[in-house]
């Protein structure tokens, strides 16, 4: 059960005072090189301690990290969300750690190639792949299917191509968040997963993976627990000893909460998920490593909305801020989540309750309602914070284009995409 939040600051949400001076400092840097808004502004710094921190925890658990020559029988590996932030400039980076990435799409799996990942350090992940799968001839590559008439459709290549291959098992565990009597589209049901396995087997693939994925935002160990618990059972039943457990994603975003109010993270502990994990792989006799794919708990802080305000209005005892960038646009979690949002400058006088909209032409449009300083006025800048988890991914073009974005790593902050141009907005029309 997600808990109330901490009483976090009216508007930082719990964010440490270092991480918000950070953002801005960030933020006026882009300010002086374009004063072009909105405009996405994503960091590599916020990426590494979320990995960081998952690392501590499974090496304090007792397991060996992919990149450290630790002894452990059991290693875990961290796998790239693509689709969790689709910026060339953060693949880059994380190819140049030599780590491995997660793909869900043929464009997906096509930019991956084009940034030099090789196809041993790919996961293509997804539903109804071969559909366009097969237009790649790939070795080593590691594919986890997704249903019966579509591992009847690969397994051919699968065996040309020596993948790696696994099966998604679709858990009583997961559901559809907006109706949980429903199961999701997604995987192998339990009779499935056993008749798959057993299939994959018979044919002398190469097949060494379970896969499973719950969905955002879990907020229980035990979740996960009862989880690897159910295709360990399943595993046994087709007599099959996977050498790599893939638990997907999930781990809770902090900093963030739910329009209700309450906090997604406030009963998740990593150290206990990882010890968890640690014990739960004794299920599994031959299993070398655990997979990780964590999108919206690695980048979700790593990124920032920057707007302007361009008109202000006030009636009804609410005050408006009428900004270059909104919820339609820009940032569609805000219909569910309530991101910190705060001035760039310092505003010390009284605050209002004011409502941050976009300059669309929909109510639709608002990206919070929360009490600010009432001397914020036109030309003034406003920053959106945890922006970085799959708000590129659902941008959208409604009367404007795309926005500019700014990445910052260990080299400096530059401008990764300018914002998009009439020309380009309109040209694709045939």
């Amino acid at each position: 059960m997600i808990n109330k939040p901490k009483q976090p600051a009216p508007l930082d949400f719990g964010h440490p005072p270092e991480t918000i001076l950070c953002w801005k400092r960030l933020a006026r840097e882009a300010l002086s090189l374009s004063s072009t808004t909105p405009f996405y502004l994503l960091s590599a710094q916020p990426i590494a301690e979320k990995i960081s921190k998952l690392d501590e925890s499974f090496i304090a658990a007792g397991f060996k990290s992919e990149i450290k020559n630790l002894k452990s029988p059991i290693g875990f590996r961290h796998f790239l969300s693509f689709k969790t932030q689709p910026v060339a400039p953060l693949l880059r980076w994380w190819q140049g750690q030599g780590r491995s990435i997660e793909v869900v799409s043929e464009f997906e799996l096509r930019a991956a190639l084009a940034e030099d990942f090789e196809p041993e350090k790919i996961l293509v992940n997804g539903p109804a792949k071969h559909h366009w799968l097969p237009k790649f001839e790939l070795i080593n590559l590691s594919v986890n299917f997704d249903s019966p008439a579509e591992l009847t459709a690969l397994l051919p290549l699968a065996k040309k191509f020596n993948w790696r291959c696994g099966i998604r098992i679709l858990t009583c565990e997961e559901f559809d968040p907006e109706a949980p009597q429903f199961p999701t589209q997604f995987g192998f049901a339990s009779d499935e997963a056993v008749v798959a396995l057993k299939k994959l087997l018979r044919a002398k693939t190469r097949v060494e993976t379970v896969h499973f994925h719950l969905r955002s935002n879990i907020s229980s160990v035990a979740t996960y627990e009862r989880a690897v618990v159910e295709v360990a059972a399943i595993c046994r039943a087709a007599k099959f000893s996977p050498r790599h457990l893939d638990i997907g994603g999930g781990i809770p975003v902090q900093h963030i909460l739910t329009r209700g109010g309450k906090v997604y993270d406030g009963e998740f502990g990593l150290r206990s998920f990882a010890k968890m994990l640690r014990q739960s792989a004794k299920l599994f006799p031959n299993l070398c490593e655990v997979w990780l794919e964590n999108g919206r708990f690695v980048s979700g802080g790593s990124g920032v909305l920057v707007l302007k305000i361009l008109d202000v209005k006030e009636r009804r005892g609410l005050r408006q801020l009428i900004c270059d960038g909104g919820r339609t646009m820009n940032a569609l979690h805000s219909l569910w989540e309530q991101h910190a949002l705060i001035p760039l400058t310092e505003h010390s006088d009284t605050e209002v309750l004011t409502a941050v909209c976009g300059p669309t032409c929909m109510a639709f449009d608002q990206l919070a309602r929360i009490p600010l300083p009432r001397s914020l006025k036109a030309g003034d800048h406003v920053l959106w914070l945890d922006a970085g988890a799959y708000h590129l991914s659902w941008e959208t073009r409604f009367s404007h284009g795309h926005t500019a974005v700014w990445w910052h790593d260990e080299t400096g902050l530059r401008l990764a995409r300018t914002g998009q141009s009439f020309e380009n907005w309109w040209s694709h029309w045939v």
